[in-house]
């Protein structure tokens, strides 16, 4: 089993940043790809960022692209996410994921592939 805990969301205005922490209890931590998704009032959830095992690999989406960075630290179990120029549109909440599955060809974007999730963490950006 692995234990995620999401923090560091809040109320920011548009055009600032926050930093989502994601730390991560149980079994090995860097032997996981990890992702974030997010989930708006009304909508699915979706995917926003993923990083492979030892770090080397990213993926975004469209939507986030060049505004966002994903990173993680393996010697402390945690994965961040780094949000820059935040609009309304990222207004949700966020939550972290890890991939158990070892060394994957490629970072998962969608939900299903993802074992264990954390309880999420809001984001709320005024205009």
């Amino acid at each position: 089993q692995v234990q995620l805990a999401e923090s560091g969301g809040g109320l920011v205005q548009a055009g600032g940043s926050l930093r989502l922490s994601c730390a991560a209890s149980g079994r090995t931590f860097s032997n996981f790809a990890m992702g974030w998704f997010r989930q708006a009032p009304g909508k699915g959830r979706e995917f926003v960022a993923g990083i492979n095992w030892r770090g080397s690999n990213t993926y975004y989406a469209d939507s986030v692209k060049g505004r966002f960075t994903i990173s993680r630290d393996n010697a402390k179990d945690t994965v961040f996410l780094q949000m820059n120029s935040l609009k309304p549109d990222d207004t949700a909440v966020y939550y972290c994921a890890a991939d158990s599955v070892f060394n994957r060809l490629r970072i998962a974007t969608t939900s299903d592939v993802y074992d264990y999730w954390g309880q999420g963490t809001q984001v709320s950006v005024s205009s």
